[in-house]
């Protein structure tokens, strides 16, 4: 048990976690940029410390802060909440080798997770099964054409590093492709820094299902059920609706046992959010957010 967390976040989150830690007789920790002096979240904190000016970059994003705050207020762990360094496989690993322990996954597993070519080669070797596409990312246009051609038209070329719709295109043939895969890396090194894409079957009617699952690292793992996320506008969640209803109690029990039994495979701690898309009575991973995904702002298909 924890004596001292330090939540590195703001707003509705950090309140959320001061609650939990509240109830389990854990010390707090705010840290706050200069406009988050009076912010509930540090008026209600055992201790509170001030990282920087207002922007995000220069506080809630500045990690030799945020460890020095907690170097000083004697905080044992970090909890990140979402958002900002929730999935920073370095902020992740800054944290244990400082002494702390980081609330949430590995940071190899978050490094795994964010690079979405990794994540789908892991989820093949895990046993889930995934959306027929290029083997990792292509290079250029040429090497896009050579493998829509054994994929089979229409395709989706994806960033590799991308979200949110960002870095995707539909090609429903090499005409269209040739324009897609120079667009979507230019929006992908714009907005991720990141221009790599890959390609994937395009699936035209799916359903977009996502399975909350929990672990300990030790090879046990739970998950919270599904949620259907299908009903979107331009790659973003209108509204999010559990049970699914386009699945019966076999298919729900069958999408469960898919994600508990790679997660074991992969020993995985913490939270976790896998997405799949379903279609024809089949499951395909899309990818996995390394936190119980909470926000409408999610990236379809």
């Amino acid at each position: 048990m924890f004596e001292k967390v330090l939540i590195a976040n703001r707003g509705e989150i950090a309140l959320r976690i001061h609650r939990a830690c509240r109830e389990m007789g854990i010390r707090t920790v705010a840290v706050h940029s200069t406009a988050d002096d009076n912010a509930m979240h540090v008026r209600l904190a055992d201790e509170s410390v001030c990282i920087g000016p207002p922007r995000a970059r220069d506080s809630y994003l500045n990690i030799p802060a945020i460890l020095s705050a907690a170097r000083i207020t004697g905080a044992d762990a970090i909890h990140p909440g979402l958002g900002f360094l929730a999935e920073n496989a370095n902020f992740a690993a800054m944290v244990e080798e400082h002494g702390f322990t980081f609330i949430g996954p590995t940071a190899e597993h978050i490094r795994l997770m964010g690079d979405k070519v990794a994540a789908k080669r892991a989820a093949r070797e895990l046993g889930i099964p995934v959306v027929p596409g290029s083997d990792g990312g292509v290079a250029d246009v040429e090497a896009a054409i050579e493998a829509a051609a054994r994929i089979g038209y229409p395709v989706l070329v994806k960033a590799s590093g991308g979200g949110g719709g960002r870095g995707m295109r539909v090609a429903q043939n090499a005409d269209e492709l040739k324009a897609a895969v120079p667009a979507a890396q230019n929006e992908a090194k714009a907005f991720f820094g990141n221009p790599e894409v890959y390609l994937e079957r395009y699936l035209a009617h799916p359903r977009h299902i996502e399975v909350q699952i929990l672990g300990d690292g030790q090879g046990g793992v739970i998950h919270l059920g599904e949620r259907d996320c299908s009903l979107q506008r331009k790659h973003q969640k209108l509204l999010e609706e559990t049970p699914s209803p386009a699945l019966n109690a076999a298919e729900r029990q069958r999408l469960g046992r898919i994600a508990t039994d790679a997660m074991k495979k992969l020993g995985y701690k913490s939270a976790g959010t896998i997405e799949f898309l379903y279609e024809n009575g089949e499951f395909f991973f899309i990818e996995m957010n390394t936190r119980i995904r909470s926000s409408t702002r999610s990236p379809r298909w």
